[in-house]
């Protein structure tokens, strides 16, 4: 099975200038943590999550209605194509211990998003709980995203 049969497509994006109060605005709207941010053309140079937005302006004590995408966001992505196997993505996943992956086109534009909860649907039972486990391991960023 690829991943385009597992994704969520067309997600919610946005900008680096736009503000982390819309950015929370499109997670309450879509039901969702996390928001590739996306240059002119649409492909990913970042990702937002609320956990950034806690951990980089409200733990930190910064405004975060006076703050924008860029300034919380992770800069390092990890893709994957519509055509990558899901056990890849899961070992992607796995090895960068991310919760949730953008998926991109042949243009390396964004079209669509893979998230735990959609391994949690499709793994097997003793895999599942390897890719869960593995992905929800702290790793040595977890104090660099509180103290950025």
């Amino acid at each position: 099975m690829n991943v385009q049969h597992l994704m969520t497509a067309n997600p919610a994006c946005c900008h680096a200038d736009a503000s982390l109060q819309e950015i929370a605005q499109m997670m309450v709207e879509n039901d969702c943590g996390c928001i590739p941010v996306v240059d002119s053309s649409e492909k990913p140079i970042g990702v937002i999550t609320d956990r950034d937005i806690c951990c980089r302006a409200v733990a930190q004590g910064r405004n975060p209605l006076e703050l924008r995408a860029e300034d919380c966001m992770s800069k390092d992505v990890v893709t994957v194509s519509p055509n990558t196997s899901v056990e890849e993505c899961f070992h992607l996943m796995e090895q960068n211990r991310i919760r949730r992956i953008p998926v991109v086109d042949a243009d390396g534009r964004c079209c669509g998003m893979v998230a735990q909860a959609d391994v949690a649907r499709q793994a097997s039972e003793p895999h599942l709980a390897n890719v869960i486990e593995e992905i929800s391991q702290p790793g040595q960023n977890a104090r660099a995203v509180g103290g950025r």
